[in-house]
């Protein structure tokens, strides 16, 4: 009997010990999921927790049904009567979750008789409750004049609490001439802003501006925030502190110590002095929780870290950074520091680079081995497993030769002139998750070959030179580039040697062989030598040498320099003349003939007759450009019966030159006059019908001349064509002929023919026409002696005639 009573005790102990097992069981295995809005109005209706636990609504109180919340218990509450689980007080989820993705309110559920524990999850859905916020509602931009077109200027962005498409921002800008709106987005970053400059600015026009940023994000319905921008235009301090990177990135684990250097900022200033020193802060914009987790010097620009890092909580920091000058007022510009933490893998690979092969030629060949690069992990596994890689756009690759040994090999052609240095970023990187890495940098420098010969800017140079120059006068100086570098790229100067006529080219010119200096050797002479044609040649020092050639055209200007020289009779000595007294008004007396070896405005002669001394009248006059002495007067007894006569022959140089001729002219009575024109007397007779045949025999003759002048052509073409020149083109020509006359001159010049002296084709003979009111661009000489036709009987028809015959014949006699 006493042992069945004992034996039935441990049977209801076993059967309560198996109930509460089985209670705990539950307890741990139960979970329910709801979700409600935040925001949510107070009763709003989220589960019917009872029916979904299992529980009868009328054993709720019985079993001391409880609601115990892990976070904050008076957000949800459920009602025991009809077992609803509803919104018992505000539920802001910004506030209970700040920025995280995922925000849930964890519950338990506690009943007894029997003890059961029930886990309820209730997902706060984010709804769009929250507008963008500005840091300020004005941000004040100070901004030099000067500054360059498409500058930027950083603006501080607007924050939206909520989550998800409800805090994408984006932004427009009032409408504005001097500015737009830029905006850039980073990975793992919020959208970047900045202020392009697009138009140059002006202080005294427009002191100040004034825009409106707009921030508007993604939710339903939209919401927007809006801040003020006020634009100073500022008149000193005219550089502000440049960053030489937009952006700073880093990589940190997180059981980073704290001092650990996480970069350092480099910025410069332009300016001197104080306006020049540099002090580095962060930013406006930078929230409290990065200023305790990082640390900025403000002279050396070092980031340091000062805080605990945890990657589940924040996997990354976008560090605004500010660099302000000391000017007055003074100049700030900003850069991002992007540091990212990364999970523990606690053991980084590690680089090691030996055996370098530099520098390196540009003709290289491929595959050339650089560097041998070894790599290790001390970790074991995956993690332990490292692969290499190089920077991209690098001529270069990396070979794997054995395990953990690569070498960097060459592979593709070289070309110092376009990159003479590459930095080579080696990166090894192990296969853990996240994986780390480490990277070694390599300075691969190319050696320089003589692969490139000088340049000249231009083919060919235009160089004008006064005659009469000084002997040793700079007159040019040719300059090549050579792309290549040291040695290859000193480059020399010479002169291409050849003969300009029956002399050497470096009798006339020298270069010299450092500065390419070009100097006259002798004073050059325009009626010798108009045009000389040279090559300089630039080489280079390499070996084998390289080198091109210019082409320098040499004008020699003319200068006045040669008097006029008088031709016939009236060169150096008086010349008489015997004049009738019965002669008419328009006589020609004489004709005063002269030359001047100058071309152009220097070359252009002119005649003028000087005042007789005592005042007496003169009964003579001279042809301004023509040098005919004519009687202005029908001539009288009291002219005086000896007049001496001055011409006085002046060009139009600069200064002016002048040749004096003398004419001493004989008043006689008619009758030896009259026997010396007998002969035209005498075919005057019948006047008026003799005048006919004149004109006939004058018109034949003219066509004759004519029909000689088209044949001489014709064999003056076919010779030229066919003769070879023996002389070279600077040999000397026949003289030039002149046919003159009151209104101007026809002149055939072959003055010279070494006035052209290029060394390149045959030389060059001209015929122009040109009037003495106007520039004449040839010389002007009379060299022979022509024929005037002057008879009273054939009177103005028979003078036409008579100087077209004479032109006719002064052309026949040019070709």
């Amino acid at each position: 009997m006493l042992f069945s009573r004992l034996r039935g005790l441990r049977a209801r102990r076993l059967l309560l010990f198996s109930l509460l097992f089985l209670a705990a069981w539950e307890a741990g295995s139960g979970q329910i999921h709801y979700s409600v809005s935040e925001e949510a109005k107070h009763g709003t209706f989220v589960g019917r927790i009872a029916q979904d636990l299992g529980l009868e609504l009328t054993e709720l109180v019985p079993r001391l049904f409880r609601v115990a919340s892990k976070d904050r218990g008076d957000l949800l509450e459920v009602n025991l009567q009809n077992g609803i689980l509803f919104v018992n007080s505000r539920i802001d989820r910004e506030e209970l979750c700040g920025r995280s993705a995922e925000c849930s309110i964890h519950l338990e559920v506690i009943v007894d008789r029997p003890l059961q524990v029930f886990h309820v999850e209730v997902r706060v859905k984010d709804i769009n409750d929250n507008p963008p916020v500005f840091k300020g509602a004005e941000q004040r931009i100070f901004i030099p004049e000067n500054r360059q077109l498409d500058s930027r200027f950083p603006l501080e962005g607007a924050v939206d609490a909520d989550i998800g498409a409800n805090s994408l921002l984006t932004y427009t800008l009032s409408p504005s001439d001097y500015f737009s709106l830029k905006v850039e987005t980073t990975d793992e970053l919020s959208k970047s802003l900045s202020l392009e400059l697009r138009k140059s600015l002006d202080r005294e026009e427009t002191p100040e501006l004034q825009l409106l940023l707009t921030a508007t994000d993604g939710g339903k319905p939209e919401l927007e925030g809006t801040v003020r921008l006020q634009i100073t235009v500022l008149d000193v301090n005219d550089n502000a502190p440049l960053f030489d990177q937009a952006i700073y990135r880093a990589q940190l684990v997180e059981s980073t110590v704290n001092g650990t250097l996480v970069t350092t900022l480099n910025a410069t200033d332009a300016d001197e002095g104080v306006n020049g020193e540099v002090v580095f802060s962060f930013g406006n914009d930078v929230s409290l929780d990065i200023q305790e987790k990082f640390n900025v010097d403000s002279l050396s620009g070092e980031i340091r870290v000062i805080g605990d890092l945890d990657y589940e909580k924040t996997k990354s920091y976008e560090i605004q950074i500010k660099a302000v000058d000391k000017g007055t007022p003074s100049m700030s510009n900003h850069c991002k520091v992007l540091v990212k933490v990364l999970d523990i893998n606690d053991n980084a690979p590690e680089l090691a680079i030996t055996s370098l092969s530099l520098p390196i030629k540009e003709d290289a060949p491929l595959n050339t081995v650089i560097a041998l690069i070894k790599v290790s992990d001390i970790d074991s596994g995956v993690n332990g497993q490292v692969t290499c890689s190089l920077t991209p756009h690098v001529p270069f690759k990396l070979v794997s030769t054995f395990k953990n040994y690569y070498s960097l090999v060459l592979d593709s052609t070289l070309d110092r002139e376009t990159t003479a240095d590459y930095k080579v970023v080696v990166t090894a990187r192990d296969g853990g998750s996240p994986s780390l890495w480490a990277t070694a940098s390599v300075s691969v420098e190319v050696a320089d070959v003589n692969d490139n010969a000088p340049v000249f800017a231009q083919p060919e140079y235009t160089v004008f030179v006064k005659e009469n120059n000084q002997p040793g006068t700079h007159i040019f100086t040719v300059s090549a580039v050579d792309a290549d570098a040291q040695e290859n790229a000193l480059v020399s100067y010479s002169l291409v040697e050849r003969r300009v006529g029956e002399r050497l080219l470096s009798s006339y010119v020298s270069v010299h062989a450092e500065s390419g200096k070009v100097f006259a050797l002798q004073p050059l002479d325009h009626e010798e030598l108009e045009l000389l044609q040279f090559q300089v040649s630039a080489r280079d020092a390499g070996v084998p040498a390289l080198g091109s050639n210019v082409t320098l055209q040499v004008f020699v200007l003319d200068e006045n320099d040669n008097a006029p020289t008088l031709l016939g009779p009236h060169a150096g000595s008086a010349v008489s003349e015997l004049v009738s007294r019965t002669m008419s008004a328009g006589h020609v007396v004489t004709k005063v003939r002269a030359v001047d070896a100058d071309s152009g405005y220097n070359a252009w002669l002119s005649y003028e007759l000087q005042p007789p001394t005592g005042g007496a009248r003169n009964p003579f006059r001279v042809g301004l450009y023509t040098g005919e002495i004519s009687t202005t007067r029908s001539l009288d007894e009291v002219d005086v019966p000896r007049q001496r006569l001055l011409v006085l022959v002046k060009d139009h140089g600069e200064p002016m030159l002048t040749a004096t001729a003398t004419v001493l002219v004989s008043l006689v009575e008619s009758s030896p006059i009259q026997k010396a024109s007998l002969p035209v007397l005498t075919g005057a007779v019948g006047s008026k019908a003799s005048l006919v045949d004149v004109n006939v025999y004058l018109i034949i003759a003219i066509c004759a001349v004519s029909s000689l002048l088209v044949l001489t052509l014709l064999l003056y073409t076919a010779l030229r064509c066919s003769a070879t020149p023996t002389d070279g083109a600077c040999a000397p020509g026949k003289p030039m002929l002149v046919c003159s006359s009151a209104v101007g001159s026809w002149s055939y010049s072959q003055q010279r023919r070494q006035k052209v002296c290029s060394g390149e084709g045959p030389p060059k003979t001209d015929l122009m026409a040109f009037s003495p009111g106007l520039a004449p661009g040839l010389n002007i000489v009379e060299r022979s002696d022509h024929a005037e036709v002057n008879s009273d009987l054939s009177g103005n028809v028979s003078a036409n005639l008579s100087c077209g015959f004479e032109l006719l014949f002064r052309f026949n006699f040019i070709f």
